[in-house]
């Protein structure tokens, strides 16, 4: 079924806006915050509910208008991408999202309307951008494979209430038609060590791709240094049709507890039951495990280190456990450098990469993937800077997909430019007045 233009148009427009917007508002000089339930400022916050260290920020421009506090937060990529051997490809396309935060104070708490959206649909080919050893979702029909799948269009629509109850005790709740349970790591994306990152974890499909669910609704309570949360959702993964919004009965379930127990550190772990969450396997329910750890510190300069840790675990119908892990960080040298790696390892079956062998279908050793790379700022305008840069990669497979490979060792990278906020007030705390 062909999207209607009015859809495609309205998202398109959207992102325009927030980021034209962005591009024009100042910190506007005596400009008060919402109320800080337990005085957490609202830089914590990642994506969905999850939090981060208070010590970095995300890249974002804030602003008043009326009663509301406005935040703008998103990344614009333009890339060239080439993966090497025999299962490559090479596109050339734009990564792109904008997200649009309004907070008020109602009733004594802090109250926030959240709307993030993409038009990668329109500018990467609908079955991705080429990632060797990626997986998870379909296109047509057919499981998507050395390709990572492009953002839905309307990858959060959700509202969230936080408020203190007593000196020590605050709860919330947060409900959206696309957004993410409490389930996952801070989505990668809006993790501040790979949010530079152009490519998509390879275990993004254990560790964070709840983070656009077509149907949530979370309830926590927290303290100023940790927090317990439980969520029903929807459990199905989202489909090829990236325009719309695809709600669904709320028959999934998850819990998470988050320690933040200084300004350096955010750690988690969760759990999750996904009533069928793949179209193609009806019947067949996952269990998925996920923790964390993440690290940020200021440097002189203006700059931040961020590094995370992210393990994840899952379990589909009878089979045994998958895992993954995936290691990063990000150095941001001021306004003028930054310095990106990764490393990670998914157990991957030859058949979840859509390749037939003689061996019995396990997990065994997984695949590896070790990834580096390096931002150069060009300039900065009106709370904008745009940046030029280049990432490459060192895949590692096992002796039984070099056949289809063509190496034990395949490369991929890319060649970019990224367009983003410039960055926030370190000192945005909620309640206190923002400098000029």
């Amino acid at each position: 079924m062909r999207t209607p233009l009015r859809a495609r148009g309205f998202v398109a427009f959207a992102i325009i806006s927030f980021t034209s917007t962005a591009a024009r508002a100042q910190d506007m000089p005596g400009m008060t915050m919402p109320a800080a339930p337990l005085g957490i400022a609202m830089e914590r916050q990642g994506s969905g509910t999850t939090w981060t260290p208070d010590a970095i920020v995300l890249p974002s421009k804030h602003f008043a208008a009326g009663e509301w506090s406005m935040m703008v937060h998103g990344f614009g990529f333009l890339q060239q991408i080439k993966q090497g051997g025999d299962r490559g490809a090479e596109q050339f396309g734009s990564l792109n999202w904008a997200m649009l935060m309004a907070t008020r104070d109602v009733s004594g708490g802090r109250f926030q309307l959240r709307t993030m959206l993409s038009v990668d649909p329109a500018t990467i080919k609908r079955a991705g951008y080429p990632l060797l050893l990626q997986s998870g979702e379909r296109y047509r029909g057919q499981p998507i494979v050395d390709r990572q799948h492009p953002h839905d269009a309307f990858m959060e629509v959700a509202a969230m209430y936080e408020r203190a109850v007593g000196e020590r005790i605050g709860l919330s709740a947060y409900v959206a038609a696309a957004g993410e349970p409490a389930l996952g790591a801070v989505a990668f994306m809006h993790r501040q060590s790979g949010m530079d990152n152009l490519f998509a974890p390879l275990g993004h499909h254990w560790q964070d791709a709840t983070h656009i669910t077509f149907g949530t609704a979370t309830l926590g309570v927290f303290g100023k240094k940790w927090k317990l949360e439980a969520s029903a959702f929807n459990g199905r993964e989202p489909d090829d049709q990236r325009w719309n919004i695809d709600l669904g009965a709320l028959d999934s379930y998850s819990g998470r507890v988050t320690l933040n127990p200084t300004a350096n550190w955010s750690m988690t772990a969760g759990y999750g039951y996904l009533h069928e969450p793949e179209a193609a396997h009806p019947g067949e329910s996952a269990r998925r495990v996920v923790a964390s750890i993440l690290y940020g510190r200021a440097l002189t300069g203006g700059g931040q280190l961020a590094a995370s840790a992210v393990l994840g675990t899952n379990w589909h119908g009878g089979d045994e456990a998958s895992n993954s892990l995936l290691l990063e960080a990000q150095t941001n040298m001021g306004d003028a450098n930054t310095w990106l790696a990764r490393a990670e390892w998914a157990q991957k079956s030859p058949a979840e990469l859509g390749v037939v062998t003689g061996d019995v279908d396990h997990h065994g050793s997984g695949v590896k993937a070790i990834s580096a790379g390096y931002i150069r700022e060009l300039g900065a305008r009106a709370g904008m800077t745009l940046g030029i840069g280049a990432i490459g990669t060192v895949n590692f497979v096992p002796e039984s997909l070099r056949a289809a490979y063509g190496s034990r060792m395949p490369l991929g990278g890319g060649v970019f430019l990224r367009l983003r906020p410039t960055g926030a007030p370190r000192d945005a705390h909620a309640g206190h007045p923002m400098p000029h």
